[in-house]
Order: structure tokens, then sequence, then C-alpha cells
């Protein structure tokens, strides 16, 4: 490991930065050394302002990904070589405002009736169920799992924060019916390993990658024609459908874990009632104008 490796590593950690954000931002710094196959700490402003340029234009990176490039090289810069790049202060990577596909409460149950085997099934339950990220699924210890009072404690959740969310019946049982295929210490859906021997004794949770390309293989079986779902989608669909179910705005922030209110009225866009109710008002309204 090289010197400026280690002391960005150092930086993040002192930052408080979670263990995804650390990869990605490292990531994009030993991509930017690798463009030019020298140390970043010899690069040339216009060199960055190239790589910048070469990433939007020619790679076509997302507004997402040049937003992570950015934050990545700017934090480098700022923390480990202490230096301002003046090409970081005209970045700007434009913001794309899609509203997120959206299941309905059949659809959920036909996708999930899909999913093979049990601890897929299980793991995409609990990301339609309890509303939690993937990663918040992954990693959910059974520990965490307060069958008496029905919810979940989330340590550490995007943030680091910690919250509680209520855990259906049927969704606990189907948890339980899961572990017991395994019976791991620690994790609800540990790695299983070829042909799903090694559960018991697995050093880590399921890796995303396997659970999103099970994800994706449930979704042909269940014959969803929808652009954009992904395993995410079920995290929209739960937050949609309480709202139409009635349930206030701000416990469904707080089972979401979003740190602003306007953050969660997303979903109002999203769902189906509210134009239902704003239709038969019109309606109310308008009859008996017309001569």
């Amino acid at each position: 490991m090289t010197p400026l490796r280690q002391q960005m590593l150092t930086a993040l950690h002192l930052s408080g930065k979670g263990e995804r954000t650390q990869e990605a931002y490292v990531r994009e710094v030993r991509l930017l050394a690798q463009c030019y196959h020298t140390s970043p700490d010899r690069m040339t402003a216009q060199e960055l302002q190239h790589d910048f340029l070469h990433r939007k234009n020619v790679d076509g990176l997302a507004p997402a990904s040049m937003r992570l490039c950015s934050s990545g090289i700017r934090f480098f810069s700022q923390h480990v070589l202490q230096r301002d790049w003046h090409t970081l202060t005209l970045l700007r990577a434009q913001t794309a405002h899609r509203r997120p596909a959206v299941l309905s409460v059949a659809e959920v149950r036909r996708l999930l009736a899909s999913a093979t085997p049990l601890h897929n099934q299980g793991s995409f339950t609990t990301v339609s169920r309890v509303g939690l990220r993937l990663q918040e699924a992954l990693f959910l210890p059974g520990s965490d799992i307060d069958g008496p009072r029905l919810q979940v404690h989330v340590h550490r959740g995007k943030g680091a924060k910690d919250r509680y969310v209520p855990l259906p019946a049927e969704t606990l049982a189907l948890l339980r019916t899961s572990w017991k295929t395994h019976r791991h210490p620690p994790w609800l859906f540990p790695a299983p390993g070829r042909e799903h021997t090694h559960s018991p004794t697995a050093p880590s949770p399921m890796r995303r990658s396997s659970v999103q390309g099970a994800f994706r293989t449930a979704t042909h079986r269940a014959g969803m024609t929808k652009t954009g779902v992904a395993l995410h989608t079920l995290r929209h669909a739960y937050a949609t459908h309480l709202l139409e179910a009635g349930v206030n705005p701000r416990l469904i922030q707080r089972y979401l874990g979003h740190t602003h209110l306007e953050t969660t009225m997303v979903y109002v866009h999203l769902t189906h009632k509210g134009h239902e109710e704003a239709y038969e008002r019109l309606n109310a309204l308008m009859h008996g104008l017309l001569p």
C-alpha cells in the first residue's frame, strides 16, 4: 500500500465516511492515477480537467457517477494533498430529475413469489416489507429483530443513524424460517457459498451483486415489463403503499431514515390515491357548469 493511499484511508476513517463511500473515493483516485500512469500528487490541473471531460463526454458517466467522481477527487485534494484545484471549483454535475418506477401491491407480491431460493426471497421481502436499503438488509443481524414488539432496530443506517421500523408478522415468520436453514450466529442472510453449503460458517453476508442478479432473474420470471425496476424499487413501493394507506408522512420519513421530509414527500407524486381523489373533486366541482 502506497503512503498516499494510506493517508487517504486514514483521512476517510477520521471523517466518519461509510465503508462503501471509502471504497468509492479510493477507487476514483486510483482510476485517476491509472489514466496518466503517474502518482496523483504529480498531476497538473490540465490533466485533471482532461480526465473529467473524458469521463463525462467519452465514458458518458451519469450525473450521479460524476458527482461521486468529483467528491472523491475533491476529498483527496483537500485532505491528503491539501491542494485546491481550480477545476474542482468549476465542476458541476447536472442533476437528473427522474421519478422512480413504482410497483403495485399485486406486482410486488408476484415478484416476491417468483424469487428463489428462500434466502433471496427473504432478502427481497425484508427490503419491500420493512423498507430497508439493500445494504441494511444484508447486514441485518438476528439480534436486531425484536419479535415480541414486531420491529427492527436498524443500526447505523445511511448517515450513521439508528431507527426502529415496524416488522409485519408474516415477514417475521419468513425470516425465522429462512434462518433455520442455516442458523448462522450473527447474520440473517449469510453468503451461501457453493451449492448453499457454507452458510452456517460464512464470514460475511450475501454479496450485493449476487442479490441484484437474483432480483433480475425474479423480475424476468414475474413478467415485469416496466422500465427502471431494480431492487431499490421495492423500497420505493414500500413508501408509496404506506402513503396510499394513509400513514402519516412524518412516520414514513422516520421508517425510511430520511433526514429531510422533502425527500419523503417525493413519493406523494407517485401515488394514485391522491390523483383519484383530485379527479373526483374536480368532477364534482365542474358538474353542471355546462349549459
